[in-house]
């Protein structure tokens, strides 16, 4: 028996990382907007790594912030370790990881969702899609509850007919033995979306008061304070360490003589798994010649004395997983608290969504998270973010909108996953932006904070002094591309000290400063602001002057990119009409149906010929429309 139970702008259909950014960013925005999710007390729980952040995620959760979303600010309230890493290298790799307490994380997460105004938080299974003429309207419900909206958002993780795999033990159910969502599986096949099978996995959890510390290398957070969110001024101090120790060739020998014992080798395992992020049986075969792997030793929170043994993920059985344990020395008298396992689960094929996450196939349907085949609580809260966002200006009857490749790593990710698609669980990597140097940690807000003031997620008061900042910044640089510094006794003896040729004549202070001896601080001795500035603007104004040519080149292939970007293709263009293409390109084309030339360059298989004669339709108006039915 169904009965209608209620009307939105927008409903979320889960709250993990994307479904809580979702609703929130949808709520912000100004729409009405319900939450449904199987279990409320797994909202924003972290089923693998207690951690946020790292190479590329990191700017991710950076951008999230800039934009107005929420993780950032949430992992800033609940981190146990904070690090800045790849502090020796360039800005473009730098990026802040986080040690998370899982429970606080999530508990604090559910406040803020309850807190929203706009928003209704709701425990139920959403067993199908209400669609009628090719639009969703709405879901319904396991206990026949039916809930109208304008526009519907699928962010259900690895929940979708997830199974559970332990050796040769294999049941269903979603992470953490929580209650697998199965209709809302089948049901998208009907409507006829193509899935696939994809799989993850973790590794055991171990008590904490069972570990020898004394054989393992101590991780502790960094002494500077450091922050995810750019609103946040209060800072946690009382950090706790993580443990470095290592595999050996005992660990390994184990391993292998139960390979025939794990399931993904003996074939049970059917799903992709992600490259990236490899269990321990994979990385022994894969790379059998290495003597040792790392192991991070994890909290898993204050008040818990589980431990996430980080590198160790597995699916062997659990009597071999307690043998693999024994045998790392710091691990030797240790107790296993949780078996590691895999989980297989169905995703949608991404190339099946537009740029705004919106779905093909169905109208004011968007899809975001680990559904689309990523991997990682970071990409899923982006996704989730820009779904939010889309879907709540839809519901409005506003323009959505498109994160470019050169605006941020956000927008990196969708345009790989509904360009290229993706055969295994997709993961951020700083390799995959060909603008890295401008997609940095430290200019999120430059290059985002606008964008999130106009759509309405970033308060005046926060975009005042974002203003404020721009101008310092701005100011600091022009005041040193004019200052001159004098070769005085007290500057070459700075050089000197610093190893550097000294001074013949007067230097402008900005091309003194791009000496690679040189930081902003020692410019700041010579000669100093007339005001105190923040340690943020110091900060960009020794990056902009120090990297200004290789930002400048950056800038300039934006520049080219976004003239193809400007070339837009008409959606109702019949590839099938335009001679020349070849065969594997035009099956691309008509799968993808990219926005510009620039998307369209993008899709595998369509080469530079193919690009050229399609430009030709374009530009002579020869464009062959599909035939009015």
């Amino acid at each position: 028996m169904h009965y209608e139970a209620g009307n939105y702008d927008v409903i979320v259909v889960g709250a993990g990382h994307a479904g809580c950014e979702a609703g929130l960013a949808a709520a912000r925005i100004g729409a009405k907007t319900l939450m449904i999710t199987i279990n409320l007390d797994m909202v924003a729980f972290m089923p693998c790594n207690p951690s946020i952040g790292g190479p590329a995620k990191g700017i991710v959760v950076r951008e999230i912030d800039a934009l107005g979303g929420e993780m950032g600010k949430n992992i800033d309230k609940t981190y146990i370790q904070m690090r800045m890493l790849n502090t020796g290298k360039g800005p473009a790799v730098r990026a802040l990881r986080a040690q998370a307490d899982k429970f606080s994380y999530q508990h604090e997460m559910k406040k803020t969702l309850e807190s929203e105004k706009n928003l209704t938080l709701l425990q139920g299974m959403v067993e199908e899609l209400i669609v009628e003429d090719g639009v969703c309207t709405g879901v319904s419900t396991q206990t026949g509850a039916i809930y109208r909206a304008k526009t519907v958002i699928i962010t259900t993780g690895t929940f979708l007919r997830g199974e559970i795999i332990i050796g040769d033990l294999k049941y269903s159910s979603g992470p953490n033995n929580q209650q697998p969502s199965i209709k809302l599986s089948e049901h998208l096949e009907e409507l006829g979306f193509d899935l696939v099978r994809f799989k993850t996995g973790t590794p055991p959890r171990i008590h904490g008061k069972t570990i020898d510390y004394s054989q393992t290398e101590i991780q502790p957070g960094d002494d500077t304070p450091q922050a995810f969110s750019y609103e946040t001024t209060k800072f946690i101090t009382d950090q706790l360490p993580c443990w470095l120790t290592y595999t050996n060739e005992h660990t390994h020998r184990i391993i292998d003589e139960n390979l025939h014992r794990s399931p993904m080798f003996s074939g049970m395992i059917k799903g992709s798994g992600p490259r990236y992020c490899p269990s321990i049986e994979d990385k022994v075969v894969r790379f059998n010649d290495k003597p040792r792997h790392q192991i991070f030793l994890e909290p898993e929170g204050r008040n818990t004395e589980e431990v996430y043994v980080q590198g160790l993920s597995t699916s062997l059985p659990e009597d071999v997983q307690h043998k693999i344990i024994k045998t790392i020395p710091a691990l030797k008298d240790a107790q296993m608290m949780r078996a590691g396992y895999a989980i297989e689960y169905d995703a949608i094929v991404p190339t099946q969504l537009w740029p705004t996450l919106e779905t093909k196939k169905v109208k004011n349907l968007y899809t975001a998270g680990q559904i689309n085949g990523t991997s990682g609580y970071e990409e899923a809260a982006g996704q989730g973010l820009m779904a939010g966002i889309n879907a709540a200006l839809n519901a409005l009857g506003k323009e959505e909108l498109i994160l470019s490749r050169s605006d941020a790593y956000i927008g990196v990710m969708i345009d790989d996953l509904v360009t290229k698609g993706t055969s295994e669980p997709y993961r951020l990597l700083t390799s995959r932006a060909e603008y890295r140097l401008l997609l940095r940690h430290d200019n999120a807000d430059i290059r985002l904070t606008e964008i999130g003031h106009r759509i309405g997620l970033i308060q005046d008061e926060r975009y005042e002094k974002f203003k404020s900042k721009n101008a310092a910044i701005e100011a600091e640089i022009k005041r040193l591309r004019t200052a001159i510094i004098k070769p005085t006794a007290e500057v070459q003896e700075l050089i000197r000290n610093l190893g550097g040729s000294e001074l013949k004549d007067g230097i402008r202070a900005a091309d003194f400063l791009r000496r690679t001896e040189m930081s902003y601080s020692h410019i700041e001795s010579i000669i100093p602001p007339e005001i105190n500035l923040e340690d943020e603007v110091k900060e960009q104004v020794e990056i902009q002057i120090k990297y200004e040519g290789y930002i400048e080149k950056s800038l300039q292939q934006v520049d080219r990119l976004k003239k193809m970007e400007n070339k837009k293709i008409p959606e109702n263009i019949d590839y099938d009409a335009i001679n020349g293409i070849a065969n594997e390109a035009r099956q691309n084309l008509k799968q993808v149906r990219p926005l510009s030339i620039a998307q369209a360059s993008r899709i595998s298989g369509v080469n530079p010929a193919d690009i050229s004669i399609l430009l030709v339709y374009l530009e002579h108006g020869r464009i062959a429309r599909v035939k009015a039915e």
